[in-house]
């Protein structure tokens, strides 16, 4: 049975802006900077404000379909280990996030962990989130932290700071020769 959450229901949305972020923001950790460049935020700025809602949807969109492909990247490493994804992925997250009280309000944590186990299970983080309501800004912060979040882990269970953004290059590279 088919469910409205099923991925292929979902618009992919701005990938590629979305990627672009969450890879400055990883080179940028993995630099030793913990506070954003000021020239990065302003391009980050500039970038923002020129989207249309359109073009800020289809980011949006953008990092949900980010999140999927991290999760089902995740899900498929962790079965090869006879492990569960959400076992080994949501409890951590949600840790980290919790000790981010700045970039991640204590209340979007639970909608962030749903999200996160919504695409672990095979749905779509964003019809998943739509049916919740629309999304609010509160939660722009802690969706790039999620996004952020499982690049990271997928970069530190492959050993290569440059995989999981590498990954999602390849894919949309392979899908435009498609």
């Amino acid at each position: 049975m088919s469910s409205s959450c099923d991925p292929s229901y979902a618009p992919a949305g701005d990938v590629g802006a979305a990627l672009m972020v969450i890879d400055s923001r990883l080179k940028a950790i993995y630099d030793g900077t913990t506070e954003t460049d000021p020239e990065q935020q302003e391009l980050i700025d500039q970038f923002t404000a020129s989207l249309s809602p359109k073009g800020a949807g289809d980011v949006l969109d953008g990092a949900c379909t980010l999140i999927y492909m991290f999760m089902n990247w995740l899900r498929m490493a962790y079965e090869d280990h006879d492990k569960d994804v959400i076992e080994c992925v949501v409890p951590q997250l949600v840790a980290t996030m919790r000790m981010m009280p700045r970039s991640v309000r204590p209340e979007a944590i639970p909608t962030m962990a749903g999200l996160v186990i919504a695409a672990g299970t095979g749905l779509s983080p964003s019809l998943w989130r739509k049916q919740y309501g629309k999304w609010t800004a509160k939660e722009m912060n802690p969706l790039e932290a999620t996004a952020f979040l499982l690049a990271e882990h997928i970069n530190r269970l492959t050993d290569d700071r440059d995989f999981a953004t590498r990954m999602i290059a390849e894919a949309l590279s392979n899908a435009i020769q498609d």
